[in-house]
């Protein structure tokens, strides 16, 4: 797991915080200066700005007794604002609701959502593999019609992990696939309907009524964004777009391994204020692994 330079920003901070007054114009003064340096490390500009506002409310006129420590009050305060945060945002226990879908209806759908390049389709197949070695009957329906090489790339997925797969070929209306991967769950053929989409931003009027259509037509139990971790402050302006559109439960960052800074993952949960269910962590077929938002803080907190 990566190191995050995010952490270094906070920590200078933090110091500097500890040894100014903290009224209102001296805490803004400071975080004025620490605004741009978490841009930087991939935290969205609008996230940036409202963490040190909230921070400011939060430490503002707080007085510190001569014996306490200055920078354990701040960043007790600090932590305690991003704990809330992630505790706003909730938890996914992708099991349980699996489990409880499948008791009442039969079967479980979600619906992956996001930019062409993020890693969308190498993601439903490492979920795939993790139903599989929990024993669920699984398909892989191939809802980007569009991309070349997407409809080959989810059958060698779903052969490679022996998930059915449903696929109308190129150009075919998704929604289409969608309601026949569906359909398979209804007839007791699948457990896990997984549906991959397509991600074409540069037409996104057309591409958000394809993706509005095909929930439409699957009501899926869940609908997961994809983004990539490494693209920082572009991940948040896509998952802010899909989720005005569209509108999504939770997000799977991908080459969370490789992200040396950390700021993708802060920023999408306070845009949405929903959770990271998963992140990816590697390149191979087990390469998912359950985020871990305390994991997360001690990171950059410790």
């Amino acid at each position: 797991m990566p190191s995050f330079s995010l952490k270094n920003v906070l920590k200078s901070f933090v110091e500097e915080l500890a040894y100014t007054e903290l009224d209102p114009k001296a805490v803004e003064e400071v975080s004025s200066t620490y605004v741009l340096k978490l841009v930087e490390e991939g935290v969205a500009l609008e996230v940036a700005e409202s963490i040190f506002r909230d921070l400011s409310e939060r430490i503002s006129g707080i007085k510190v007794g001569r014996l306490e420590n200055k920078k354990e009050i701040i960043l007790k305060e600090f932590r305690k604002l991003l704990e809330d945060l992630f505790s706003q945002a909730g938890k996914i226990d992708i099991w349980q609701r699996t489990a409880e879908a499948i008791r009442q209806k039969g079967y479980f759908t979600i619906v992956f959502l996001g930019p062409n390049g993020h890693g969308k389709t190498t993601t439903v197949a490492k979920l795939a593999n993790l139903y599989k070695e929990k024993g669920y009957r699984v398909t892989i329906a191939a809802a980007d019609t569009f991309r070349a090489g997407a409809i080959e790339q989810a059958q060698y997925w779903a052969s490679k992990i022996g998930a059915d797969f449903v696929s109308l070929g190129y150009d075919a209306d998704p929604a289409a696939v969608a309601y026949e991967a569906v359909k398979r769950g209804e007839k007791g053929l699948s457990q896990v309907v997984l549906i991959d989409t397509a991600g074409r931003m540069h037409t996104k009027k057309n591409l958000m009524d394809e993706m509005r259509k095909i929930v439409r037509v699957s009501q899926p139990d869940l609908k997961i964004f994809v983004g990539d971790a490494l693209v920082g402050n572009d991940a948040v302006e896509q998952a802010k777009t899909f989720y005005s559109e569209v509108g999504f439960d939770g997000s799977i960052l991908t080459k969370f391994d490789a992200d040396t800074k950390g700021g993708a993952a802060l920023s999408i949960v306070y845009i949405t204020r929903k959770p990271i269910i998963f992140v990816g962590v590697g390149q191979g077929i087990r390469d998912l692994k359950e985020f871990d938002p305390e994991w997360y803080l001690e990171m950059l907190l410790d």
